[in-house]
């Protein structure tokens, strides 16, 4: 059984309130207070600091935090993997960044899934900070990310490589081209990911190598959902750097254009995540074999 004082922990946090998470829990604001004043007591430090009205974990708030959300994922994961037995049901949480969520991968989970009778598959997109964090605390079973994680405990399986393309509307001058320089990009309105993105982040670094920045540019819009900016461009609001396998249905369509840009090779690997104890090493083959289908499927 997991402490109940871990559940009121991450209440207070997600709430930022006491009283909201009395409230959310049904239990009193002075119980909430008593729970979060026993764990200071037993672990001899202090959770929260005020900061105004704010509640703010302290450092080693943060640590009792992080494995409070590790232990009751945990134990949900256990109670669901024996109903899950129980049922004779394999269920799968796979988390992938919103890059992956545009390209085949969804497509490919969607598709494994259909084929296997008994396989529940729930895909989660966020960051790849959150995603890592996630899978960290087995809140999700594997994630498709772009680029590794440092940490031993994790283990990696290259799906694919990916890069960053100039991605124009058909109308685009640019589009007739077969390369584009910087100088060329300069001049058009630029349509980004939002900071958090790892494709912006590539890109950002890639102009740092080469003396350059997001400043020496005309960004006019940063917008987070790849299909509203792949829309923007098609109806010639603006160009954008994309992932080129954020595309692929739209390039086998002709509705768009990807190039390359000169002197900027931006590619990077695509990679399963998962626990070293992952136990289901046969999903991976699988999803690894239709994946390869739906890639030739696009390449053709």
């Amino acid at each position: 059984m997991i402490d109940v004082r871990l559940y009121t922990l991450l209440a207070v946090v997600e709430f930022n309130s006491y009283t909201r998470a009395a409230e959310h829990l049904s239990l009193t604001q002075p119980a909430i207070t008593q729970h979060i004043k026993q764990l200071e007591k037993e672990l001899n430090i202090k959770i929260f600091r005020r900061v105004g009205k704010e509640i703010i974990p302290t450092n080693e708030g943060n640590v009792v935090i992080q494995y409070a959300r590790r232990n009751i994922a945990l134990y949900e994961r256990m109670k669901q993997n024996i109903l899950d037995i129980q049922r004779h049901v394999r269920r799968l949480t796979v988390g992938i960044t919103h890059t992956a969520e545009s390209n085949a991968v969804a497509e490919v989970l969607g598709r494994y899934s259909s084929k296997n009778p008994g396989t529940t598959i729930t895909i989660i997109s966020d960051s790849i900070n959150n995603l890592y964090s996630m899978l960290k605390n087995y809140e999700i079973d594997l994630a498709v990310v772009e680029g590794k994680i440092q940490d031993s405990s994790i283990n990696s399986l290259l799906l694919d490589t990916d890069s960053l393309m100039l991605v124009v509307s058909n109308n685009n001058p640019l589009a007739k081209k077969s390369m584009v320089t910087i100088n060329e990009l300069k001049k058009q309105p630029l349509i980004l990911r939002r900071p958090s993105s790892g494709t912006r982040n590539l890109f950002a670094a890639h102009l740092e190598s080469n003396n350059m920045s997001l400043n020496d540019f005309n960004v006019i819009l940063e917008v987070d959902n790849i299909a509203t900016i792949k829309d923007l461009i098609r109806r010639d609001i603006g160009v954008s750097i994309l992932a080129r396998s954020a595309c692929l249905d739209e390039i086998k369509k002709r509705k768009i254009t990807v190039l390359p840009i000169e002197n900027l090779s931006m590619i990077r690997e695509i990679n399963i995540l998962y626990h070293n104890d992952f136990k289901h090493v046969d999903i991976l083959e699988s999803i690894m074999k239709e994946y390869n289908k739906v890639a030739k499927f696009y390449a053709s």
